[in-house]
C-alpha cells in the first residue's frame, strides 16, 4: 500500500508549500492546530507562512469500551457534534454517553491549561483561520473547531490536512471557505495507515512547538 507521508513533519511541509502562495506573509492569518496530532503540522505550515501558531482544543467522544470509535466531539462553548445515527445503532444509554462527556471535558480542560500556560486565547475576529490536523476519519473533531471558529465570525476558514475520506472531504467543503488536503484515497481505512511514522505526539513536543512559534519572524528555516 502506498504511504503517502514520511511522518507529519514531511505533510506539514507538502501542505504548507500548498498554502503559501495564497497565505504568506498575510498579517491577518492564525494556523490553528489540533492538539495533539496536528500541531506539529500545523507547526511547519505557521513557520512557511510566517504566521502565528496556536491551538483549538476538541476532544474526542469514543464509544464506550471502544474509544477509538469516534460517536462525536466536544468544544469550547458547548459545543458539540454527535453521530446520533451510531449512538441508536450501538444503544448507548444517556447515562454512558454523559460519563464520556464528563471524561473527555475534564481531559479538554487539562489540556487547554498545560498548552496554553499564560498565554491569551487569540482573537478570531475577521481573521483568516488555518485550521489543522494530521488527518481525517470521521470529521467530527474538525467538524466541532470550526463551530467553535465560527462563533467569533472569523474572515475565512481554510481547512488543512495531509488526508481525509472523500466523503468527509466533500462535508468539509460545504462548510468552509476551502479544503487543502493532501490525498483523499478510497478505500480509506485509518489515518495511520497513510503515514510511515505515525507516533504519537506529547505534550511536551506540543508545548515546545507553540514556544518556538511565539514569535514567528524569528523561527529558523
Amino acid at each position: 500500500m502506498i504511504r503517502y507521508f514520511r511522518d507529519r513533519v514531511e505533510a506539514g511541509r507538502l501542505l504548507a508549500s500548498r498554502l503559501k502562495p495564497d497565505y504568506a506573509n498575510k498579517p491577518d492569518v492564525l494556523v490553528l492546530g489540533l492538539p495533539r496530532g496536528g500541531v506539529p503540522i500545523a507547526y511547519q505550515i505557521a513557520k512557511v507562512l510566517h504566521a502565528p501558531l496556536d491551538i483549538c482544543v476538541v476532544r474526542k467522544l469514543g464509544v464506550p469500551g471502544h474509544k477509538e470509535l469516534a460517536l462525536g466531539a466536544i468544544g469550547a462553548g458547548e459545543i458539540m457534534e454527535l453521530d446520533e445515527n451510531l449512538v441508536a445503532e450501538l444503544k448507548i444509554s444517556e447515562k454512558a454517553l454523559k460519563e464520556v462527556i464528563v471524561r473527555e471535558w475534564q481531559e479538554l480542560q487539562r489540556r487547554e491549561r498545560v498548552y496554553r500556560g499564560s498565554r491569551p486565547v487569540p482573537d478570531l475576529s475577521n481573521r483568516t483561520i488555518i485550521l489543522v490536523d494530521d488527518g481525517i476519519a470521521t470529521g467530527l473533531t474538525l467538524k466541532a473547531a470550526i463551530s467553535i471558529i465560527k462563533q467569533q465570525q472569523p474572515k475565512e476558514i481554510v481547512v488543512a490536512v495531509p488526508i481525509a475520506p472523500p466523503d468527509i472531504y466533500e462535508e468539509l467543503e460545504a462548510k468552509v471557505e476551502k479544503v487543502v488536503c493532501g490525498a483523499t484515497p478510497e478505500p480509506f481505512r485509518a489515518v495511520s495507515l497513510w503515514y510511515e511514522d505515525f507516533s504519537p505526539t506529547t505534550d511536551e513536543e506540543v508545548c515546545m512547538l507553540l514556544e518556538q512559534n511565539v514569535n514567528p519572524e524569528t523561527t529558523n528555516p
